[in-house]
């Protein structure tokens, strides 16, 4: 009998101290979790409002998506072609005059009705109707295009003000960062998709000598979201969504866009001047890798090495020499040609950027006064030539011509023509690109072309197209 009563107390004791033990450790810690007091807010955590990217996977992007759905647009494009319903039409032109209509997404940048797209969204439109988000239907105006960049702006006269976009920083843009592609895809009107920047200063022409540079997205995008926005999760427009890769011709995971600050750059020119004012440094180079370092001889993998200076250019007036490697621009960082390429395509002539390079081992900051690309395109001779400085002809021994910057074909590729001084056109003489425009312009049309040119090693050349 003594032994169960003795086993009870202890049974009983045990259980006050683990009671008592619950009380004094456990209950107030979950007290203090689950009690909120109005007289003490701060035990709240408080929502971050800074500017910084949201990284959580938890973002929530319904704000930035209500902001913006509503200030891109559907653009319809109407053009007129002729079918021909014969084989008389079909070898000797003409037919029957057809309408064909195509689709894209549009971004309304203020407030007047100025739109962005893309080039080919509106390239050879009869007509240009825009559609907003309210079902409202708008006549549109071109204003000007640049087909370089792919970028186009157009016109709505509304009679209220309209939802607009406000610019971003694309030079800010963080690998990883959460993105939103608005847009128009398969004409279902205000789509919204999400993903993140997944590259930056995408070339996707790398063997073209016209380096693109694009912010790369896996957001969903489809045909019908060319022109769209491409917005951060504070709604503002870091990129114009432009293209995509695929094999199928539909999405499968990549979508480029052209940065915010390049684009706005293009339509402000436009705006401003009719055209785009492009600048350039004033030299030739390319991406360092390991195979290229090894061939120069240097440790180098990253960044732009300087194969040469143009003579008089902003590069040469300002002490780039060959065997530099350009790091950094303005800070930021420059690990291939398409970083540097994609910044300078934000920038205008006489504008003065910080050329940080590396010479001899040593860092050097360089400020670089950019200089105006002037070019033009000689369609028949599959040539684009840009006007030449004083200095570089004297350099080549002649005094007249334009330079060639690129070949447009392949074909005129494998002739090596870049860098030649074209002197002559029908043996009339070439001081500048308006010369050669005027020059092809009134020529006889079935007459063969000549050209008369001084090339790499300043011999006297002449080539005749037919």
């Amino acid at each position: 009998m003594k032994q169960t009563i003795r086993l009870v107390a202890v049974a009983l004791f045990a259980g006050a101290v683990t009671l008592g033990g619950y009380k004094y450790f456990v209950e107030p810690n979950q007290e203090i979790a689950v009690t909120t007091s109005h007289e003490s807010p701060n035990n709240f955590i408080p929502t971050n409002f800074s500017n910084k990217p949201v990284s959580s996977t938890n973002a929530d992007f319904t704000e930035a998506a209500e902001k913006t759905v509503h200030a891109v647009v559907h653009v319809k494009n109407t053009t007129i072609s002729k079918q021909p319903t014969n084989m008389m039409e079909y070898f000797n032109g003409g037919g029957q005059p057809r309408e064909i209509v195509g689709a894209g997404s549009g971004v309304i940048i203020s407030p007047d009705g100025y739109i962005v797209t893309n080039n080919h969204v509106i390239a050879n439109a009869s007509e240009l109707e825009v559609t907003l988000n309210n079902n409202k239907i708008y006549k549109a105006k071109l204003i000007g295009t640049d087909p370089k960049t792919d970028i186009a702006l157009i016109k709505v006269v509304a009679d209220e003000d309209l939802p607009f976009i406000p610019f971003g920083d694309s030079n800010n843009v963080k690998l990883g960062e959460w993105v939103l592609a608005v847009g128009n895809p398969f004409n279902l009107n205000s789509t919204v998709t999400a993903g993140i920047i997944s590259a930056k200063a995408r070339d996707l022409n790398q063997f073209d000598s016209n380096p693109q540079s694009f912010i790369q997205t896996d957001a969903a995008v489809n045909r019908g979201n060319s022109g769209g926005a491409l917005v951060n999760v504070r709604g503002e427009l870091i990129g114009i969504n432009t293209a995509i890769t695929s094999e199928t011709g539909s999405y499968v995971g990549y979508s480029f866009a052209v940065p915010s600050n390049n684009a706005r750059k293009v339509i402000e020119d436009i705006m401003e001047f009719g055209n785009v004012q492009r600048a350039i440094l004033g030299i030739r180079g390319g991406t360092l890798n390991t195979n290229v370092a090894d061939e120069l001889g240097i440790n180098e993998t990253e960044g732009v090495y300087v194969a040469s200076v143009e003579t008089g250019s902003g590069a040469d007036k300002s002490g780039l020499k060959q065997g530099d490697v350009i790091k950094k621009m303005d800070g930021l960082s420059v690990s291939k040609f398409s970083d540097l390429s994609g910044y300078l395509g934000s920038k205008r002539p006489n504008d003065v950027v910080d050329v940080l390079i590396l010479r001899n081992g040593k860092e050097k900051h360089i400020p670089v006064t950019l200089v105006k690309l002037e070019t033009f395109e000689i369609e028949n001779l599959g040539l684009e030539v840009r006007n030449a400085n004083s200095a570089l002809l004297k350099q080549r021994g002649v005094d007249n011509g334009v330079i060639v910057s690129k070949a447009l074909s392949k074909d005129m590729a494998r002739y090596n023509l870049e860098g030649i001084v074209i002197t002559k056109i029908n043996d009339e003489l070439i001081e500048d690109i308006d010369d050669a425009k005027r020059i092809m312009n009134n020529r006889d049309f079935n007459a063969p072309i000549k050209m008369t040119f001084v090339n790499q090693r300043g011999e006297l050349n002449s080539f005749i197209f037919r």
